[in-house]
């Protein structure tokens, strides 16, 4: 992927419209130049009102018909002299970027502020916008999360130097400022230009075709970006709404008839031989579920259901990857995550893989959002070794199911769980040692994961390391197990053993693999059955 930065001036910035552009393995581009006026005259962008809204309840926000917040909101106190202060530092162009200003008191401003309200008092009156708390709440996160921005969300001057105004805060990536991708699936390399304020086309750059030339670049909420082939045709007009990507048409991948038992049947060998070759662990299972912090939750919400539809949710690229994913008989969807967005993710969740390994690791991968289709499989396998010691599975969303579609984990003994997951739940997991899969056709519906990986610090060889002293004991013994509840129940204690500490999530079918050829027949056993008479020996294309 390349990552190309384009960043337009505000008005506190500079009198000139400058354009900064870095990029990874191109030259950067020439700068452009506009007058402040082409801004300050973009009334597209802007959102004022005569009389803000002041609410009590966060219930009070304008959310959607599916309960989520239905437009940016930029929120601040409305208590004190915060809240002139504020309303005279906003703008003077009147620019907050598709956000609407909202003042909040009681319940609503103790809920989102918390200990940055402040009162003030004769000794120590609030006199300066600084003092204030302010917020940019995202469109597009639930109700139910909305109570639970990130921190980079909100006003912050004395910590962040994007902040130190208030007008700087606002056209900052905390607020109006977004990160947004551009992806060419069309048969030919296209032109993409950046629009004016009149309408004039600002040339960028040539945008290359396929995953690997994606570009990422900075700008505003509002701009507009049109992309041309080479015969002048316009091929996407967009204005940008929300952090996120955008495809110039979409990837295919066909769907095909395929015997791939025999494909399948060595590929489960080599999984298990592989799982073998790491002699370090670092639980005593080899996974747990947790629960996502809610404030990344929100953001990650927030960021798959504004992307959830084509153009920006695409086709995964897969023709060339293997067949850990059946992408010839299911759509496999994907949604690009921007870098520093990502970068922000990466961050707060290896804390969380952190304190349940007890060691200190490093992020090496963060992968998503992967949405399957109905039909999906997932072979079970492990992960890259050198770099994937730890990991998260991270349910964003899920819908239309009429079967749970459980993660299938292999604990150290080599026994099956079959982990339930909800939107955000999370499966920690030693991805490089514990093999895991979905065999199980995904039963109707969409499911949509993020994936992050990590390893110990600065050591791509810690599979071959001895487990460190204090490293829990891998629990291989639980003495006799037995079937207490339902063959479909899962993650509920179906199968209880003499030792609870094996936990809830053992398969009902009390399944434990001993080679490769386990993995083989367990992946018939679940899936659909094959017709020798009449099954295909070659690919064959799906009729249209």
């Amino acid at each position: 992927q390349q990552q190309h930065f384009l960043v337009l001036s505000t008005p506190s910035l500079s009198p000139i419209r400058r354009v900064m552009l870095a990029s990874r393995r191109v030259n950067p581009l020439a700068a452009i130049s506009a007058s402040l006026a082409a801004l300050q005259l973009l009334t597209n962008l802007s959102l004022r009102t005569a009389a803000h809204q002041v609410i009590s309840s966060l219930a009070d926000l304008p959310f959607d018909e599916n309960d989520h917040l239905a437009t940016h909101v930029l929120a601040y106190t409305a208590v004190g002299p915060c809240s002139s202060l504020i309303e005279a530092a906003m703008p003077s162009s009147g620019n907050l970027y598709m956000h609407t200003p909202i003042a909040v008191e009681g319940d609503a401003a103790a809920t989102l502020f918390g200990d940055r309200l402040i009162q003030g008092d004769e000794e120590a009156p609030i006199t300066d916008v600084e003092q204030c708390p302010a917020v940019c709440l995202e469109r597009g996160v639930d109700s139910s999360l909305v109570a639970y921005p990130i921190p980079e969300r909100y006003y912050n001057p004395l910590e962040n130097e994007d902040h130190s105004s208030f007008p700087n805060f606002v056209s900052s990536l905390s607020c109006g400022r977004v990160e947004f991708g551009f992806i060419n699936y069309t048969p030919n390399t296209v032109s993409l230009f950046w629009m004016d304020q009149s309408g004039n086309r600002v040339y960028l750059y040539p945008l290359e075709r396929m995953e690997k030339n994606t570009r990422f670049i900075h700008t505003f909420i509002g701009h507009r970006f049109v992309a041309e082939d080479p015969d002048a045709r316009m091929l996407m007009d967009h204005t940008v709404e929300f952090q996120g990507v955008i495809g110039v048409s979409n990837h295919e991948n066909k769907h095909r008839h395929r015997d791939i038992r025999s494909e399948v049947q060595s590929t489960m060998r080599g999984e298990w031989t592989k799982h073998l070759q790491v002699k370090r662990t670092f639980s005593s299972l080899g996974f747990t579920k947790g629960r996502l912090p809610n404030d990344i939750f929100g953001s990650m919400r927030a960021f798959y259901y504004n992307n959830r539809d084509p153009p920006h949710r695409l086709a995964e690229e897969w023709t060339s990857k293997g067949l850990y994913v059946n992408y010839w008989e299911s759509d496999c969807n994907f949604i690009q995550i921007p870098w520093e967005l990502k970068k922000v993710w990466q961050v707060r969740l290896k804390d969380v893989v952190q304190e349940w390994v007890g060691a200190e690791i490093e992020q090496t991968d963060l992968y998503g959002v992967r949405q399957y289709e109905a039909g999906a499989r997932l072979l079970t396998h492990v992960d890259r070794i050198t770099t994937h010691a730890v990991s998260l599975i991270v349910n964003i969303a899920q819908g239309d199911l009429t079967a749970p579609w459980t993660v299938e984990v292999y604990d150290h003994a080599n026994r099956l769980h079959e982990v339930v997951m909800e939107p955000g739940d999370i499966v920690y997991y030693e991805s490089a040692k514990s093999l895991h899969g979905r065999n199980t056709p995904l039963a109707g519906g969409y499911y949509a994961n993020i994936f992050t990986h990590y390893r110990p610090i600065g050591d791509p060889n810690w599979y071959l390391k001895e487990n460190p002293e204090g490293t829990p004991e891998p629990l291989m013994d639980v003495g006799k197990c037995e079937l207490v509840g339902q063959p479909d129940e899962y993650s509920v204690g179906a199968v209880q053993c003499e030792n609870p500490a094996i936990g809830p999530h053992l398969s009902p079918r009390m399944f434990t693999a001993t080679s490769g050829e386990d993995l083989y027949q367990w992946w018939l056993s679940v899936g659909p059955s094959f017709d020798d008479e009449n099954e295909t020996k070659t690919d064959q294309l799906d009729e249209l």
